[in-house]
Order: C-alpha cells, then sequence, then structure tokens
C-alpha cells in the first residue's frame, strides 16, 4: 500500500527507541515476529515488491509458524508496505485486515505523525498477531532482531 507522508522522516534516537520498544511490547504477546525497514528510495514501483524483497532478505520466512510482518517504508519516496508471511495473512483476515491496517498508518503518515503512525500500526499488527498466534511454550521466543532496519 502507497501512501504520502512528509519528507523529513528520519527517526531520531528517542523515536527509534519508542519504535523497538512498540516492537518489543507487541511482540510479548504472541509467537509473531514484527520488523521495520526503513530506506530513502524503493527501488521498484511498487513497494510492497520491494517489502517482499527485503522480508526474504532478512530472513523471515524461516520463522517457526510463518507469522513474521515486516513494516516496509521508503521516506524520500514517502511510500509504504505491509507484509505478512502467508500463515498471518491468511488468518488475521485477509486483503481486508492488511487494508484497514494500512488505512490507519497512512492516515498518521500524512498527518506527520510518524513514531506515533509506526508505534500504532506495531500495536495493530500484534493484537493480530497475538490473537492468531498467542505465545506457545517453546516457541515463543525472539526469532528476529526488534531494531529498526535502516537500508541505503
Amino acid at each position: 500500500m502507497a501512501a504520502l507522508f512528509p519528507r523529513k522522516q528520519f527517526l531520531d534516537k528517542e523515536q527509534q527507541q519508542a519504535v523497538v520498544a512498540a516492537i518489543a511490547a507487541a511482540e510479548s504477546g504472541t509467537s509473531g515476529e514484527i520488523r521495520v525497514f526503513m530506506e530513502p528510495k524503493c527501488k521498484y514501483v511498487d513497494p510492497m515488491d520491494r517489502a517482499k524483497e527485503i522480508f526474504a532478505q532478512l530472513g523471515m520466512e524461516k520463522t517457526v509458524m510463518r507469522n513474521a510482518v515486516i513494516i516496509y517504508i521508503a521516506f524520500s519516496d514517502r511510500q509504504f508496505a505491509l507484509y505478512g508471511d502467508k500463515a498471518i495473512y491468511e488468518q488475521a483476515g485477509g486483503e481486508t485486515f492488511w487494508k484497514k491496517a494500512a488505512a490507519t498508518l497512512s492516515g498518521h503518515l500524512r498527518a506527520g505523525q510518524f513514531t506515533e503512525g509506526l508505534c500504532n500500526c506495531i500495536g495493530e499488527l500484534g493484537n493480530a498477531l497475538a490473537t492468531h498466534f498467542p505465545p506457545t511454550p517453546g516457541v515463543n521466543k525472539n526469532e528476529l532482531p526488534d531494531e529498526i532496519v535502516f537500508g541505503k
């Protein structure tokens, strides 16, 4: 899902910490994983194609339950995409859920509420993951790092 938002979108240290804390909080109630990847420009016309590529490059399809989600942002191009692995995409409600989550994020981005938008989106994704992939003994470990990944 592409959307326009303000161009000033480099996160300062405090904003990065807020996003990482939101990821940790969202993941605490699920066996699922959430990552955020940001870069200035999208290498493809459709940011979803880039999100899928980054998802694979980060090894996100290797989670035990195939329930990882990536939030991809190309801040200079003012585009983003949400991409979930097969299990979470289907169980969260398919296209309807993902469009709603994207619309929520888009609204915040358009209003210049970048950190709040990311944190709210992470929370919404975490709720879906918790509903469909509750903590599972032996599986509920942090399979992927929580920090934001920055591309070039």
